[in-house]
């Protein structure tokens, strides 16, 4: 299987989740986002991925930075990044990868990368019509890897990941958005071949839709001891090849 990463949606200090276009406090999750970050850590997450939805970027930092610090392995941050100094305040509170969420200036993605390096910058795009020149010119500007949104109102688009990977020749992959399940899943694992080694996953994982979260602490969350980490890689994660 490849890399499951766990995600969590901030909203003034509070895990969010949406429903359409609206958003709200999620009452059946930690309030304390540190904690929910601490949970997925516990149930062996590798990765963690956060979603800033609050325009003015202070709000969330301090949440962030908590989050980065209470956990031993890498977090990525997306949302609202537009400036390197954006970009330098995320790695500088701990944050292993920031996810650039606008790719229509492919400069400041050549820039962030050759500061930071290949490792620490991610470039998010939604499949639509263009993204997969516009990937290719990101690869070619020194991105090698695409956070990369294909769906359908069925769950998600395997053969615009197919198309992607078929044409990206140094840049992975990580899915993000419409699986809904475990056969989603299968379904994605077999585009690994073609770059694509992760996938990030949200409500799905919140609402319990894989088998095996049965067995996991998900359901005792409130007794489990948060500080007793379990056997995933450590932070020092080896770098996506800048080459």
């Amino acid at each position: 299987m490849f890399l499951i990463i766990p995600a969590i949606d901030l909203r003034n200090g509070h895990c969010i989740r949406r429903r359409g276009e609206q958003y709200g406090v999620e009452t059946t999750y930690f309030d304390d986002p540190v904690k929910m970050a601490k949970l997925w850590r516990v149930q062996n997450a590798r990765v963690l991925h956060l979603t800033d939805h609050d325009d003015e970027r202070t709000v969330n930092r301090d949440t962030i930075a908590q989050i980065a610090d209470a956990l031993d392995i890498p977090v990525e941050v997306k949302g609202g990044i537009r400036t390197m100094d954006d970009v330098d305040a995320l790695i500088e509170a701990g944050v292993y990868r920031a996810v650039l969420d606008d790719a229509s200036d492919p400069d400041f993605a050549e820039a962030a990368v050759a500061k930071h390096s290949c490792s620490r910058v991610v470039v998010a795009l939604d499949a639509t019509d263009g993204a997969i020149e516009t990937a290719l010119d990101l690869e070619r500007r020194g991105v090698r890897r695409i956070l990369y949104t294909a769906t359908t109102p069925d769950g998600v688009d395997v053969e615009a990941y197919r198309a992607l990977g078929s044409v990206l020749k140094k840049a992975r992959i990580t899915a993000a958005g419409g699986v809904t399940g475990y056969q989603d899943l299968l379904r994605l694992q077999e585009m690994k071949p073609l770059g694509l080694d992760s996938v990030i996953l949200g409500r799905a994982l919140y609402e319990n839709r894989f088998p095996c979260q049965k067995l996991w602490c998900w359901h005792r969350k409130e007794v489990v001891n948060l500080d007793r980490f379990s056997t995933a890689r450590l932070r020092e994660q080896e770098d996506d090849a800048c080459d």
